[in-house]
């Protein structure tokens, strides 16, 4: 499920089945908190979003509110991160794994004598864009978006 546009507390609170006014309830907060929340009109509180998470069950919002919220996280953050359904989630780890299988003895030889000589930083660029892509499909599946938000 690619990440939508839509503002992420709010569809998170939808997908969770509730209500403004029993959202607010049991996070202990005002119903205009929520609403300006929801509307972009005032930022989230980590500490909200932390109890929006539990509340909601939607550890994927960890992610979202970064990406959303916080523009030095987007700098960090992998590209390619998206809150996807837990399937897809899957079988991309499993595809980054067998594209990094694919580059390890080249990791190897290029690293066995301990430097990356001028001539092997073409190679190595592909072997750093191989982590990475693994890196990025390893949180695309910790933050996936599970159907029973129980057991995630």
């Amino acid at each position: 499920m690619p990440q939508d546009s839509r503002n992420p507390y709010k569809a998170c609170r939808e997908s969770a089945g509730y209500t403004q006014e029993k959202a607010a309830e049991l996070l202990n907060i005002s119903v205009e908190s929520i609403r300006a929340y929801e509307s972009d009109k005032r930022p989230v509180p980590g500490a909200i979003v932390n109890d929006m998470i539990a509340v909601y069950g939607t550890p994927h919002l960890a992610m979202q509110h970064l990406t959303y919220a916080d523009v030095v996280a987007k700098k960090i953050l992998p590209e390619g991160f998206e809150v996807k359904d837990l399937p897809e989630a899957v079988l991309g780890i499993l595809a980054a794994v067998q594209r990094f299988i694919a580059k390890r003895d080249l990791m190897i030889q290029i690293t066995c004598d301990g430097r990356i000589d001028p001539e092997e930083m073409g190679e190595w660029q592909e072997v750093l864009a191989a982590v990475d892509a693994l890196h990025t499909a390893t949180l695309n599946m910790r933050f996936a978006n599970t159907k029973d938000r129980g057991r995630s």
